[in-house]
């Protein structure tokens, strides 16, 4: 069957027809509304509620617009409405840095902290995609970008991802949320300006380009030689002068090579380690288990973000959960 087939046969009640449906646009949608939440388990629930709402209103779609265009009316809409029922998430380095190892503090529960994307969940038209707009929509789900996007208010979050990322005109932008051209522009405006403020001067696609995919096996490589080997000297010989180590949920972080290295001397390397590379957020990433107790158990989810061939930003999620959903690959696992 065709997708218009499917279409009509959906709208009819066909729920065969309508998974069919879903399944083409469901990881495009996932990556959306990761790109409005910060976490990839609202996301799902978000994808959730989004399918739901469809299938209930898919009697209703007169085709004036896209399939796609209105599941994306759907999605946006859900996720607006999630953003405001919620607090706004956390900086992972929310507060000034510490230089005491001894206390990291308590973990802050709750949806508060932005989280990490495992690659098998995110957005798979980018293979459909030209070159230059691939390129954008893996910018789109780097760690530094989503948590600048979060910044943001909701509407202009949602404004700058129709028009910046998904490439819906102005006008097609204020149909799908309900506003006006004029309305969509201003809100675009101010969302750029927050947006510069937060980005890195390079996006990761620009240094993983400029680094080549040998130079950034070769990075990898000798960082997980490090830290498995709990090679302090070699660690730091990897970093910026200015390297900033987060950890959510934990509040505490550290910035810079002499309170980084302490931390890791005295603290993450009191336990053997074993690191697997891993694409996280369209980015350099490792997944760690840390041996406790006789056994290996899951010990963090980590984001590398580099800056000219060295690493300027550890980004550590020590929360379990999330490396569960790097290995199964499942956020409604959690």
């Amino acid at each position: 069957m065709t997708p218009d087939d499917d279409v009509a046969a959906a709208r009819a009640g066909d729920e065969a027809a309508f998974t069919r449906l879903a399944q083409r646009h469901r990881r495009e949608l996932a990556a959306h509304c990761y790109r409005m939440l910060g976490s990839p388990h609202d996301a799902e629930d978000a994808l959730q509620e989004t399918l739901l709402a469809a299938w209930r209103g898919l009697p209703g779609f007169e085709g004036r617009s896209s399939l796609r265009t209105w599941l994306y009316r759907v999605a946006t809409s859900v996720c607006l409405r999630q953003a405001r029922r919620r607090p706004r998430l956390l900086s992972p380095d929310a507060g000034p840095p510490r230089s005491d190892v001894t206390d990291l503090g308590e973990p802050v529960p709750g949806p508060v902290w932005l989280e990490p994307l495992p690659e098998d969940l995110a957005d798979d038209r980018t293979d459909d995609l030209d070159p230059a707009t691939a390129y954008l929509r893996r910018e789109s789900v780097e760690l530094a970008y989503v948590a600048a996007l979060q910044h943001l208010p909701a509407t202009q979050r949602a404004v700058l991802l129709l028009r910046e990322v998904l490439g819906y005109s102005a006008a097609e932008t204020a149909a799908l949320l309900g506003t006006t051209p004029a309305s969509v522009n201003s809100a675009l405006q101010r969302a750029r300006g927050g947006l510069a403020e937060r980005l890195p001067a390079r996006s990761q696609q620009a240094e993983l380009a400029r680094l080549g995919g040998a130079g950034r096996a070769a990075l990898v490589e000798r960082f997980v030689a490090a830290w498995e080997s709990a090679d302090v000297d070699a660690l730091l010989g990897l970093l910026t002068d200015d390297v900033r180590f987060t950890m959510p949920p934990l509040p505490a972080w550290f910035a810079g090579r002499h309170d980084v290295g302490r931390f890791l001397a005295q603290r993450v390397f009191a336990t053997p380690w074993r690191l697997r590379p891993a694409t996280v957020n369209a980015s350099a990433g490792l997944l760690c288990e840390q041996h406790a107790d006789g056994a290996w158990r899951p010990g963090s989810v980590i984001v590398l973000g580099l800056r000219e061939g060295r690493v300027g930003w550890i980004a550590g999620f020590v929360d379990p959960a999330l490396h569960a959903l790097f290995v199964t690959g499942s956020a409604g696992d959690r």
